[in-house]
């Protein structure tokens, strides 16, 4: 009611100024006409007269072209553009009016023309000085410098938003941009400084205070330079929203954000068939095993989105399926949600959840991750991570299923830990189911997840938030990383590409070191490291490597449809001699004999096996010492 009455009482005031403004401009007209000197009385008497047709027609005009919609606190381009309008249009009919009248005796040819210019001048001119004189206000009094990085539509509409803001504490004092045709030139009345090289040297000559990245689009490699650049300056830095965002005209000053590591170690957006996906998965029944998990939860929003006919979540973690469950039901409530609490390994719950729900699709997420948490487990990692993928892939086989997508991992390469063996004895079960089903069993591998549960990020956090130190295995260990969305997406895309036994993987780029991710996360932070936070270097840990591997050597590889999506061939195992070990293995754990459950998994990753990779004293000794 409050903001009602204040916009009717802010029209009033420009209703009651242009009322004024146009007998000021028409008597102004007959003045100049005399050159600033006396207008005879009977010319003067007609202009009087001539109003009363000039007014009426002159304010019924204005309320046609609507120039009391806009705010003069936002008067632009296409507010001049209607007033514009409505002078020449009000002009020319109160002619009309005046010629009909008194076949305009008694006004001068000039008085018109000279009345147009005035008229516009009297109501454009106050509308933009209101505007400009709110827009800089601030200047009259102190607030934080900022130095703008980027001269692009971001960085304008960030300026912009500063400057309209009367209580905003920023003073945008310039911009720095690498294209040189914008150097000297000034974007809402702010300076274009030079190239994003000068930062340091800015930053000290203009005592700048904080550095705002107006650079939504810039990819990974661009942003770590200039994040770089900014370090190098010693005084915060905040990043603008991302593009979606600008896009949708959202960049204020209140938007502003710290960068994040995510930002830094992404990689340019894979390009996806989005009509594939959508075409593979909408009005589905999709079943998504591990779904209260990181990869699990993200892979469910994701899926929801494409509109499936059901969405089923099977999750042994009580409060992460409720979690998930919640979130989805908030989301999207049009999407059939069937929330299951259990265990991949229970054959019978899990026969008995693809019997009452008939998943058409199955993603596998289902499986432990912990790398040297599971070096101490080995029973539990291959009752679940083996045997909870093959009891999941039968129910697949038998109920008819179209797709079965395994998540994978760049540990099953040549793996050295049990994590790795056990997701590589999954991946070659699901390889060779595919010749005996007509499920498609389609797999997925790929490298770590930012900010997944238990994952390097989240446990830098909490040791920077602690003071350190923060603890990283080896200065030269490396590791490939991808955001979760990202990870998603691909395991999607999968499950459209596959045609059954395939492995698919994202082209990674490169790895990065970790201590590097250390370094930018303790500096991201505001911290500097080795000086308020120490980076303590521990040594490998039982099962670790320094780097990771994305395929075998013995897997041919190849190309998809989609460049940034590798596929390696799968290698062929004789079915029955497989099912044969696997059994072995499965009474070994039912036993809860260690050595014989280590003497099964070996075979998997020996040259005795299937890989024909790692050497039999090689994968012993990865195996050896664990319970």
């Amino acid at each position: 009611m409050k903001s009602a009455l204040q916009g009717l009482a802010s029209r009033g005031v420009a209703f009651g100024h242009d009322l004024v403004m146009i007998p000021l401009a028409w008597l102004c007209a007959y003045w100049l006409r005399f050159n600033l000197g006396e207008i005879p009385s009977p010319m003067l008497e007609y202009g009087f007269w001539s109003l009363v047709l000039i007014l009426p027609i002159q304010v019924g005009v204005f309320h046609l072209f609507g120039l009391y919609r806009g705010v003069w606190r936002f008067a632009s381009l296409p507010d001049l553009v209607r007033i514009v309008k409505a002078v020449v249009v009000g002009v020319s009919l109160s002619l009309l009016a005046v010629f009909a009248w008194t076949r305009l005796e008694g006004v001068p040819r000039s008085v018109p023309i000279l009345y147009a210019i005035l008229l516009l001048a009297f109501l454009g001119g106050p509308r933009l000085a209101y505007r400009w004189i709110k827009d800089h206000r601030f200047r009259l009094r102190s607030g934080a410098r900022v130095l703008i990085v980027g001269a692009g539509r971001g960085g304008e509409m960030l300026v912009r938003d500063m400057l309209r803001r009367a209580e905003s504490a920023y003073q945008p004092i310039g911009f720095v941009d690498d294209e040189p045709t914008k150097w000297g030139k000034e974007i809402q009345g702010v300076r274009v400084l030079g190239s994003c090289a000068r930062i340091p040297e800015l930053v000290a000559d203009l005592a700048i205070d904080v550095i705002t990245l107006a650079v939504p689009s810039a990819n990974p490699a661009g942003l770590r330079r200039l994040v770089d650049l900014c370090e190098r300056s010693e005084v915060p830095f905040r990043m603008v929203p991302r593009l979606d965002a600008l896009m949708a005209g959202q960049v204020s000053i209140n938007q502003l954000r710290e960068v994040s590591i995510e930002d830094l170690l992404g990689r340019e957006p894979v390009s996806l068939d989005w009509a594939g996906i959508e075409a593979g998965l909408t009005g589905k029944a999709i079943l998504v095993t591990g779904a209260g998990g990181s990869i699990g939860a993200e892979l469910c929003r994701q899926i929801a989105r494409l509109r499936p006919s059901a969405l089923i979540l099977l999750e042994h973690c009580e409060y992460n399926l409720y979690a998930v469950e919640r979130e989805l039901r908030e989301q999207f409530p049009e999407v059939p949600c069937y929330p299951y609490l259990g265990d991949v390994v229970d054959r019978l719950a899990v026969q008995r959840l693809f019997a009452e729900r008939r998943p058409a699709v199955v993603f596998h997420a289902a499986a432990y991750k912990h790398v040297p948490l599971l070096q101490t487990q080995l029973r539990a990692a291959v009752r679940n991570n083996v045997f909870g993928t093959r009891v999941v892939a039968r129910a697949a086989d038998t109920y008819g299923c179209s797709d079965f997508v395994l998540i994978s991992s760049d540990k099953a390469v040549n793996p050295a830990n049990v994590m790795g063996t056990t997701k590589r004895v999954a991946e070659i079960y699901c390889q060779n189911y595919a010749q005996q089903s007509r499920t498609r069993f389609i797999t997925v591998r790929f490298g770590n997840v930012l900010g997944s549960a238990g994952s390097v990020v989240p446990l830098f956090k909490q040791q920077i938030l602690a003071g350190g130190p923060v603890t990283v295995t080896h200065p030269q260990v490396e590791r490939y990383f991808m955001t979760i969305p990202e990870a998603c997406q691909l395991i999607m895309q999968a499950a459209v590409l596959g045609q059954g036994g395939e492995i698919f993987v994202l082209d990674m780029e490169k790895p990065v070191r970790i201590s590097y991710l250390a370094d930018q996360m303790i500096r991201l932070s505001g911290k500097v490291p080795g000086r308020d936070i120490e980076i303590c270097y521990t040594g490998l840990r039982p099962g670790e490597k320094l780097q990771e591997e994305l395929f075998h050597a013995g897997e041919e590889l190849g190309r998809t449809a989609n460049p940034k999506i590798l596929l390696a061939q799968s290698r062929q195992v004789d079915w029955e001699t497989l099912n044969r070990r696997l059994d072995v293995l499965e009474l070994a754990c039912g036993e809860y004999d260690l050595e014989r459950i280590r003497d099964g998994l070996s075979w998997f990753v020996s040259d005795q096996g299937v890989d024909e990779v790692v050497p039999m004293a090689s994968a012993r000794q990865a195996l050896a010492g664990i319970s």
